[in-house]
């Protein structure tokens, strides 16, 4: 069992910076895939960045690309996702999710755990 509990969203500027935060509770954190998420009023839920279990792995979606790094410290039991040159089309509720390591961590469905979201909103 993994709960995940998300902090760092707000209000920025068109342009502007803000980071993300999950912290992970429960001894198998290292064993999950993470993954952000986020969702807008009126669309599907669509991944953002996953990093896999051993961070060997990081896939971002190309709406984010060269803008968003995702990382992991498994010693902590956090997962960052570092958000720069944000739009407006960024806003959303962004969620993170863990996914056992033994699943396809590009499908949503793999998710078994999700953090309640963060909302991020950016200003034009």
């Amino acid at each position: 069992q993994v709960q995940l509990v998300e902090s760092g969203g707000g209000l920025v500027q068109a342009g502007g910076s803000l980071r993300l935060s999950c912290a992970a509770s429960g001894r198998t954190f290292s064993s999950y895939h993470m993954g952000w998420f986020r969702q807008a009023p009126g669309k599907e839920r669509e991944s953002v960045a996953i990093i896999t279990w051993n961070g060997d792995s990081i896939w971002y979606a190309d709406s984010v690309k060269g803008r968003f790094t995702i990382s992991r410290d498994n010693a902590k039991n956090i997962v960052l996702l570092q958000m720069n040159s944000l739009k407006p089309e960024d806003t959303a509720a962004y969620y993170c999710a863990a996914a056992p390591r033994g699943r396809n961590f590009r499908m949503v469905a793999a998710y078994d755990y999700w953090g309640q979201g963060t909302q991020v909103t950016v200003s034009s």
